[in-house]
């Protein structure tokens, strides 16, 4: 939502908005020229021409009701994406991981490139000072939300699909839907253009061999795919491979991102980036210096030995990737703070969440993060720190409050740690406190 109000703003539009909690995103907004209100009251939106909502506005938010009534035309925030999209050159990134980072990744390089792009993904990186960018050049860059079906009104020039999975399975309600809604997607890229595809996930590759969209894969199994990274080579300053396009040598890039979900990123935005035509010197420059977006494998501090880092995963698949890419750092203890997200998804992946903490030396649970859901009897961190026992074997610490995760983190860590934090609800707070508390304690 913040990205699309912040280009609104930049294309000459009055824009106003509402949140519940004051953030740093709002004070940019606010910076930018928007009126942001603390809290909804039906008496801000009177004049409004137009009320923009997300997936997560309840229907009886006084905003909502107030807009209705008065006859405002109410818009989708995915309606208003696929406005700016589908009026330009798209290029939409979807898929249950990855789609945040590559489409970072393929937004760094355009506008380093100098083609001037329009950014529209949902994590910030600091060289584009934001989570969002109004640029006058052909192409408009935006992560494609699968999550509710909305990614289906997009018209891409270049649809680039990391993975399917099943996640978002109380929308969906099967795997096959899913994939459905995912070719369906790609059957709407506009004639001239193209689908980058990850050849490693066997629905994509499926998808592959029934679109009729020309295709452009990738991938590191196998001698399947168009783009194939080799010589893969992983340590505490970054990740290093060698590309090839069809069986021939490309370039080697390098990376100061972590982890093999990293390579696959990275060959994601090199094959959409070189389609977008950028040259190849522009785009291994971009990946070389390209540090990654906010909340996705983050440094919050490194104090006294002990390393803390962010990430947002919050599926299994994401979780277990995020760990292995930990371990390639060799720290000399990984230790894992883990908030659940939605009872719902809690529920639904209750098998797969027992299995993914393997990589971890130690593992807390924090509450689940509800994200507006009501609890689901039955759904707990405490039950699921049992599942995690029975099923690995693995101790797991339950400790409900993030603040008393901190205080147990404080008394534990030393030198050689590293300490991640994992989820996408607001368990980040506690690798904030937890570097400055250590920093109180260094001085």
């Amino acid at each position: 939502m913040s990205a699309i109000a912040y280009v609104l703003i930049k294309r000459g539009y009055d824009v106003s908005g509402s949140d519940l909690n004051a953030g740093h995103m709002s004070a940019h907004l606010a910076e930018e020229g928007a009126m942001v209100y603390m809290g909804h009251a039906a008496s801000q939106v009177e004049d409004a021409e137009a009320v923009v909502i997300s997936t997560a506005i309840h229907p009886n938010n006084p905003e909502l009701m107030e807009a209705r009534k008065r006859g405002i035309p109410v818009l989708h925030r995915s309606d208003v994406l696929a406005a700016v999209m589908n009026a330009a050159d798209g290029v939409a990134v979807a898929g249950a991981h990855g789609k945040t980072t590559t489409s970072a990744m393929i937004s760094c390089i355009a506008a380093e490139s100098g083609i001037d792009p329009t950014v529209i993904i949902g994590g910030e990186v600091s060289s584009l000072g934001g989570n969002a960018r109004n640029g006058a050049g052909r192409f408009v860059v935006a992560e494609a939300d699968e999550s509710d079906g909305s990614f289906l009104k997009l018209y891409p020039y270049l649809a680039v699909v990391t993975n399917i999975e099943d996640d978002h399975l109380d929308h969906y309600g099967t795997e096959e839907n899913i994939y459905q809604a995912f070719k369906q997607f790609v059957g709407n890229i506009k004639e001239g253009g193209k689908a980058v595809l990850c050849f490693d996930n066997a629905k994509v590759r499926r998808l592959a061999a029934e679109t009729d969209k020309e295709v452009i894969t990738y991938g590191l199994e196998g001698e399947g795919a168009d783009y194939i990274a080799r010589d893969i080579s992983y340590g505490v300053d970054g990740t290093s491979y060698k590309l090839y396009y069809k069986g021939e040598f490309v370039t080697e890039v390098h990376l100061i991102v972590p982890g093999r979900h990293n390579v696959l990123n990275s060959m994601g935005a090199f094959a959409a980036a070189y389609e977008m035509g950028i040259a190849t010197d522009k785009i291994l420059a971009s990946l070389k210096k390209f540090g990654g977006a906010k909340r996705r494998f983050e440094t919050k501090g490194k104090v006294n030995g002990v390393w803390v880092v962010d990430d947002y995963a919050h599926h299994p698949t994401e979780i277990g990737v995020t760990l292995k890419a930990a371990r390639q750092t060799k720290p000399e203890r990984l230790l894992c703070v883990f908030q659940p997200h939605r009872y719902t998804r809690t529920k639904l992946l209750f098998s797969e969440f027992c299995e993914c903490f393997k990589d971890c030396d130690e593992l807390i649970l924090t509450d689940i993060y509800a994200a507006s859901e009501e609890a689901i009897p039955g759904v707990s961190s405490m039950h699921l720190a049992e599942g995690i026992k029975a099923s690995t074997g693995q101790e797991v610490l339950y400790i409900g409050k993030l603040t008393k995760a901190e205080e147990y983190l404080e008394r534990v860590v030393r030198p050689g740690d590293l300490v991640m934090t994992i989820g996408a609800g607001d368990v980040f707070k506690i690798g904030e406190e937890l570097v400055r508390e250590l920093e109180r304690n260094a001085d």
